[in-house]
């Protein structure tokens, strides 16, 4: 089995192959930073509601300016209190594929103590949200309308066939672009400390959380949930989209909106959220992905974790780390390096919050990784160590992972023990 040593190294020497290769280069090559760091124009249509709707100015797409589309609520918005809304922490919520900007999400961040905007990425508007009796009524399946003013839609040609020639006509310019404006724009608002923002995101919404944690260094934490780079190599489900390209344009993709080129420049303190089994954002791929990070940095696997936004949104880690980096609140298990020496897997912690429990998690299975078989042991854990006699020789991926008091669960990066 790979030492500490030899992953970090592995880790480096993919780095500077990228770089050689012209993969890493300076992301502000693809956006302009000082013009998306500008407060966007915007209009309020509904500024008096618990949940409040609002579009911005957009990038530019097909020779015509765009509008982006949000939701906005406070704690003041949804219990009417707006005037004790001051100084409030903001969260920025990034949708995935076949999603837009969601009420439920929106409210529940807003319950939590933030003042939550959240847009659609697709040049669409939900329909508003319900209230029955002064009480949200949470709906999922909302309608969506095509805005007049549009950008680009969220599909897989505007993704990857547009790649070549302008940014304009491309879905993930657009929908870093649209985050970014989204994150000035709120950070402008007055009842909202702007030194104190986060962003997270949900499967393309996790890809796009990476892109915007690796460009836009004013937000003090980052969430992607699934989403992660390396998506032209490996498992993953967009390769076949990726390959269709010509190898000009392969090569252009992956430069300009592969997480793996940007993601050596993240400063920001992230948490990457996914499970053993997703077959979006593959376990290797998403371990490659954590691995390119130089700054704070933790992850969470989680044994076949479900896929959907309302599975991605679930994790009381999200919470939990943004209040951390945001609020100073105490933080989730930090875990080192895994070794494995003598037969027996350890790992140093620590942990603001005492243990529950400790677990060792491997799989002996070989072939697709979304089809592998995974077993749970107890690992067990002193003031600093957590340690396991229990990995099978035969084991061909494994981690550690532990949860405190609070069942807060974090997770040490996965081991593979073949190139399988």
């Amino acid at each position: 089995m790979k030492s500490h040593y030899q992953r970090w190294l592995c880790a480096i020497v993919a780095t500077i192959m990228l770089t050689k290769a012209g993969i890493a280069e300076d992301s502000t090559r693809v956006w302009n930073l000082e013009e998306l760091s500008r407060t966007p124009a915007m209009k309020w249509l509904d500024s008096t509601s618990p949940i409040r709707s609002l579009t911005y100015e957009g990038e530019a797409f097909d020779h015509r300016q765009t509008s982006v589309f949000a939701l906005y609520a406070t704690p003041g918005t949804i219990t009417g209190e707006t005037s004790q809304d001051k100084n409030l922490p903001a969260v920025v919520l990034i949708h995935g594929g076949g999603g837009t900007a969601f009420a439920d999400w929106v409210w529940l961040w807003a319950e939590r103590g933030y003042a939550a905007i959240a847009m659609d990425l697709s040049g669409r508007r939900p329909d508003a949200p319900e209230f029955k009796e002064g009480e949200f009524v949470s709906n999922m399946r909302v309608k969506r309308t095509r805005l007049a003013d549009g950008g680009p839609e969220h599909g897989h040609a505007q993704k990857f066939s547009s790649a070549g020639g302008d940014f304009d006509d491309d879905w993930p310019y657009h929908a870093v672009a649209s985050v970014v404006r989204a994150h000035s724009l709120v950070r402008s608002f007055p009842e909202v400390d702007p030194d104190r923002t986060a962003v997270t995101g949900i499967s393309w919404g996790g890809y796009t959380t990476c892109l915007v944690a690796s460009v836009d260094h004013r937000f003090k934490a980052a969430v992607p949930v699934y989403g992660c780079g390396f998506l032209y190599d490996g498992e993953s489900v967009q390769r076949p989209a990726i390959d269709a390209l010509d190898e000009a344009n392969r090569e252009l993709w992956i430069r300009r909106y592969d997480p793996s080129s940007h993601l050596a420049r993240c400063r920001v303190p992230i948490l990457f959220v996914n499970g053993t089994n997703d077959k979006h954002y593959p376990l290797r791929s998403y371990s490659r992905s954590f691995q390119l990070v130089p700054g704070p940095k933790q992850i969470r696997i989680q044994v076949r974790m479900g896929h959907s936004h309302q599975a991605g949104w679930q994790p009381a880690e999200i919470r939990l780390f943004i209040d951390t980096h945001v609020l100073g609140k105490a933080a989730l298990p930090i875990l080192g390096a895994p070794q494995f020496k003598d037969g027996i897997a350890s790992v140093s912690y620590r942990s603001d919050v005492p243990l529950k429990t400790a677990s060792l998690h491997f799989t002996t299975s070989v072939g697709l990784l979304v089809d592998r078989k995974w077993n749970t042991v107890s690992a067990t854990f002193d003031d600093n160590t957590l340690t396991t006699p229990d990995v099978p020789d035969d084991a061909t991926i494994w981690y550690l992972s532990a949860t405190d008091r609070r069942g807060a669960m974090t997770s040490t990066d996965v081991i593979f023990t073949s190139a399988d």
